[in-house]
């Protein structure tokens, strides 16, 4: 699927499709292909955005300024957004050059952070604040819900598949419990189930944060 079709899925129609598509173009890959312009300059707008989006949705929560500013830096650190990144799948789009797809890239940190502010950057400049909301709604909104828990944010999914991994005949996968609740406040139940048990429970507003909290049940236990 195609990052255009990806966001047509989600109720938005881009106007400046080589816009968005830049955003995930890194300099390996426009060097490589000769293209003018990587997704660096659209970088600097998304980091305005998601700066003016954070304090938005953090000043209500009646936190002193020196608790808002640690959790924005929290909320938004480069650690943060490559795991926004990945609950999204937005590293299936990245444009990388042939070295850096070898190396590892697409899995990189430090790539998919800079991406993720870049399509914020062109999402903006496209459809203004309304889609750059349909995005962050989803990764940032529920973490908000208990803001003394955020922390260095994990990405509890990640860190239960590695573990896992370290024997290579367990598998793992997650599974639908229940979805209840409006459309405008819904809540999902996920089990991640085990070589055929059910290891941990979660629960969110979206599916993938219902994952991420599942993960982290099971990880937890498998820690002890």
């Amino acid at each position: 699927m195609d990052i255009i079709d990806w966001l047509k899925n989600r109720g938005i129609t881009v106007r400046k499709t080589d816009l968005i598509h830049q955003a995930f173009m890194h300099s390996s890959y426009a060097h490589e292909h000769r293209q003018f312009h990587d997704n660096e300059r659209l970088e600097f707008m998304g980091d305005a955005v998601l700066q003016l989006w954070s304090s938005n949705a953090i000043f209500p929560l009646g936190l002193s300024e020196g608790k808002m500013t640690r959790l924005r830096a929290q909320l938004v650190c480069e650690k943060a957004l490559a795991i926004y990144s990945r609950e999204l799948h937005l590293n299936d789009f990245l444009l990388l050059g042939t070295g850096e797809e070898k190396t590892g890239g697409r899995n990189k940190d430090a790539i998919l952070a800079d991406a993720f502010e870049a399509f914020l950057g062109a999402l903006f400049l496209d459809q203004g604040m309304d889609a750059v909301d349909n995005i962050l709604n989803e990764v940032i909104q529920p973490r908000l819900a208990h803001p003394d828990d955020v922390g260095i944010i994990q990405d509890y999914k990640t860190k239960l598949q590695e573990l896992i991994q370290m024997d290579s005949s367990r598998t793992l996968h997650y599974q639908l419990v229940s979805e209840k609740g409006p459309a405008n406040a819904p809540e999902f139940v996920m089990n991640v189930i085990v070589d055929g048990l059910v290891l941990g429970t979660g629960s969110g507003v979206s599916k993938k944060q219902a994952e991420q909290n599942a993960a982290r049940n099971a990880f937890e236990k498998l820690a002890k």
